[in-house]
């Protein structure tokens, strides 16, 4: 099925156009006095533009009155005809060349603002969101602040200006009859092209879903590329992007097909308003009222007014199309923060980096909780393990320590502080941690590493490597610290990824280590060579360790055992093993699965 964006459910009618367009003012009021002085130019292009015709008029005048004796040239006509055709080109070259920074300075803004939001958006949000409509949408949506700043200041303010001056000219020189039929015919158009236009939007709106869609599961087949070999599904894949591509084929040839009514109608109101104005033109020649000099007037003010006038359909269209690919941007940066740092929140003020869990609860949805009454502290320096079956909650302890989610009851402290009060950037700035997944940027290893501290320098950087046993791969490597890793670190192996994700930890230098099933998609040898670095790694650390291999654990001060989002035991692994309880069962268990792996 076809994936439906809130913004795409929404009607046209609900789209709040101006509403957007103010909010658009801000990334252009920075440059308003560039604005401003394209504004200017602009003005002055029409004024030589609608200045044209009427020095064309007085040296048809010129000749028609010489007759047919010798003519002299109206030299001075002719140079004031040059001048005013160059001024035209040189103040619209003009207005482009000042306004281009303020138009890809707003667009530069905007991406930045939306990106800073996205990154301000909770865990909740990015783990819900589609990547790939996400990113089409951003593209389309900045795009989209271009097109309406292109359209407005080149094509409707320009329209709009001329038209003015066409206007107050045939009002002050001609009859009233051709300024009626010039404002009745551009009126019918405008309407014409506002309702056949508005029933066209639907399919716009259609297509943007689908290109979003097609997007987003191109992308999600590319990024899990391996999953879709070993099921050899590249059909299925196929099928699935082809199927949302054949909807949006259909809703295409049908924008398509519209358009050609649409640009067949307001062809058609020209030319009856054309063919009005000149035979009105036509009579009053033949009648004296009117000069040969006015007829071409007339004839040259229609020209230049109604050529860009049979524009203005596609204009409006694509400012239309722009303002509902910006709604989706403006939609995006009006969603709220689910975790936002009080009013004045206070850094965090770190002493030996004790962390406590205070009777949490916790839950992802008010219908299903996680945590029941969670408490227990790690002393500053200790070393405790959280262990358990999978989904008993471990992981989601450390989601709430470095408050991606705040907790439903009860509080999570660092250094006796709640980590609701203090600034976010602060209480992250202390903790460094080990995922279980380490994903990497599509970069070079030393921009991975130098992701826990950028300001670092090359020698902290070999350290780091040093300290994580990654060093001596890094540097055998021919391009060394600049190989590039691939998407999500691909070109490296499991263990590779996990050193360089424990040396940018390393690198951080936090005063709290977290290792969330650091080791556990990792082969026995390569799991064992990486304990021994975590080891050495969370000495003099506040260290919380989260696995699911109890061999991994057995050196931790303390073990927590959760079951079901709650913490049912607690000991040193010795006396869990004499107790004879959960922790035992489990550590029986993994030990005849270790010995049967063995025995294969």
């Amino acid at each position: 099925m076809p994936h439906h964006t809130q913004a795409d459910a929404r009607p046209h009618s609900d789209r709040r156009d101006w509403h957007n367009l103010r909010g658009m003012l801000p990334f252009v009021w920075e440059y308003r006095g560039r604005a401003l002085f394209a504004l200017v130019c602009l003005i002055l292009a029409k004024l030589a533009n609608v200045g044209i015709p009427l020095v064309l008029k007085d040296i048809v005048d010129a000749m028609d009155r010489a007759g047919s004796g010798m003519l002299v040239l109206p030299v001075s006509l002719l140079l004031a005809y040059g001048v005013l055709r160059l001024s035209s080109s040189l103040f619209n070259e003009l207005r482009d060349a000042v306004f281009a920074r303020v138009r890809y300075h707003a667009m530069r803004r905007l991406s930045t603002r939306v990106l800073a939001h996205l990154h301000q958006l909770s865990l909740r949000f990015h783990l819900e969101r589609r990547t790939g409509a996400i990113s089409r949408d951003l593209e389309r949506g900045t795009r989209s602040v271009s097109s309406i700043l292109n359209y407005m200041v080149f094509s409707i303010l320009p329209m709009m200006a001329e038209f003015s001056l066409v206007a107050l000219v045939l009002l002050t020189r001609y009859e009233p009859v051709f300024a009626l039929v010039t404002f009745s015919s551009v009126v019918v158009y405008v309407l014409f092209t506002l309702a056949v236009t508005e029933w066209r939007m639907e399919y716009r709106h259609v297509m943007n879903r689908l290109e979003s869609e097609s997007s987003a599961q191109a992308f999600d087949s590319l990024i899990n590329y391996e999953t879709v070999k070993y099921f050899g599904n590249e059909r299925l894949e196929l099928d699935r992007f082809d199927g949302t591509l054949s909807e949006w084929e259909g809703a295409a040839v049908k924008s398509q097909t519209s358009m050609s009514l649409l640009n067949f109608g307001q062809g058609a109101i020209i030319a009856i308003a054309v063919t009005i104005i000149m035979f009105y033109a036509t009579e009053g020649v033949v009648k004296g009222s009117m000069t040969v000099g006015d007829l071409v007037l007339v004839n040259a003010f229609l020209l230049q007014l109604f050529i860009p006038l049979n524009f203005l359909g596609i204009v409006y269209r694509q400012i239309k199309y722009s303002l509902a690919d910006m709604d989706l941007i403006f939609k995006l940066l009006e969603r709220r923060p689910e975790i936002k740092d009080p009013v004045d929140a206070p850094a965090l003020q770190l002493r030996g980096g004790g962390i406590r869990f205070e009777n949490v609860d916790f839950s992802y949805q008010a219908d299903r909780q996680i945590l029941y009454q969670v408490d227990f502290s790690v002393a500053p320096g200790e070393k405790v393990a959280v262990v358990g079956h999978s989904g008993a909650g471990k992981s989601t302890l450390s989601r709430l320590l470095f408050r991606f989610y705040d907790v439903t009851g009860g509080r999570v402290l660092v250094d006796g502080q709640d980590v609701r009060e203090v600034g976010q950037e602060s209480l992250r700035r202390v903790m460094g941690i080990v995922p279980q997944d380490s994903v990497l940027f599509n970069d070079s290893i030393r921009y991975n590493l130098s992701y826990g501290r950028p300001e670092a320098g090359q020698q902290e950087i070999e350290e780091a490597a040093g300290m994580a046993h990654i060093r001596d791969f890094i540097e055998s490597l021919p391009q060394g610290y600049e190989t590039v890793v691939g998407e999500r670190g691909l070109k490296l192996s499991g263990g590779e990824k996990q050193r360089i994700a424990i040396a940018r930890a390393i690198l951080k230098k936090p005063r709290i280590l977290v290792f969330d099933e650091a080791t556990s998609s990792l082969d026995s040898h390569t799991e064992q060579a990486i304990q021994e670095t975590l080891r050495e790694v969370a000495e003099n650390h506040t260290t919380l360790v989260i696995a699911h291999r109890l061999s991994t654990v057995v050196d931790a001060d303390r073990i927590l055992v959760m079951s079901e989002g709650r913490i049912v035991e607690q000991g040193t692994h010795g006396q869990l093993l004499e107790k004879g309880g959960v922790y035992s069962g489990m550590w029986l268990l993994q030990q005849q699965q270790r010995q049967a792996t063995f025995q294969e």
